[in-house]
């Protein structure tokens, strides 16, 4: 009967409660009343599916890094806040429509920050996507082409936090300023957003260019915005020196 019951949970795909009640039954397992089995395989089977959908999210998300809270580096020469990043870990920036701008220059670690909060942000159910801001333009610019540019455009509104990594490499064009503006526009107030780059904030306004769009733009951002600002040497330097 138990065979068969194990069969069941795996054609139900009830995977956790099958591994879960596999191992009740082995003789080393803990002896269970009918409520404590109950509530073992129930927790079980909640428990892989909230697992299965953390990976799925994290995943689609596409991080850079694969990156945790717990690793971010708070050496003084850094000149991080540490409580306010440890903040961070609750994702309440999220629930509260706020955004995050991370600065530093090249290696300074912004890109493992911004991949760190985003997989967090998964860990507790949002939906977050990472981008190389390059890399974002290109692909709407070639779905304008190709007619798939509003389906696009509504992917990114839909995820409940948008990061934008490398911002300000490159001067924004005509084009890639109006999509741009339209991605803060649809974000702000609704959805959060974290941006990193190596340029000072007060440097983005030349990067965007336009100053009419460039003003709206900041504004938005800016506003509701938590600031970090990572000073000290190359992380990948420093690695390396280690090793």
């Amino acid at each position: 009967m138990n065979t068969q019951t194990l069969e069941h949970m795996k054609q139900l795909r009830l995977y956790g409660m099958h591994r879960a009640f596999d191992s009740s039954l082995s003789p080393q397992s803990i002896t269970y009343t009918g409520d404590e089995l109950v509530a073992y395989l129930i927790q079980s089977e909640w428990d892989d599916r909230q697992n299965r959908k953390i990976e799925r999210m994290t995943k689609a998300a596409r991080f850079r890094y694969s990156a945790v809270m717990e690793a971010i580096d708070f050496d003084a020469s850094r000149a991080l806040d540490k409580n306010q990043i440890q903040r961070f870990a609750s994702c309440d920036f999220i629930r509260q429509k706020q955004n995050i701008l991370i600065t530093g220059s090249t290696g300074a670690g912004k890109s493992y920050m911004a991949s760190a909060i985003g997989h967090q942000a998964c860990s507790l159910g949002f939906k977050v996507m990472y981008y190389n801001t390059n890399k974002l333009f290109t692909m709407l610019k070639t779905s304008k082409a190709d007619g798939s540019y509003l389906k696009q455009i509504n992917k990114l509104e839909k995820q409940d936090l948008l990061i934008l990594d490398d911002f300000g490499l490159n001067a924004l064009d005509a084009l890639n300023r109006h999509s741009f503006m339209e991605i803060i526009e649809d974000r702000h107030g609704e959805h959060s957003i974290i941006i990193a780059s190596q340029l000072p904030v007060e440097a983005w306004h030349e990067i965007i260019g336009e100053q009419t769009i460039a003003d709206a733009i900041l504004d938005r951002l800016v506003h509701n915005a938590h600031r970090i600002d990572i000073k000290g040497e190359s992380m990948r330097k420093k690695m390396k020196n280690k090793y």
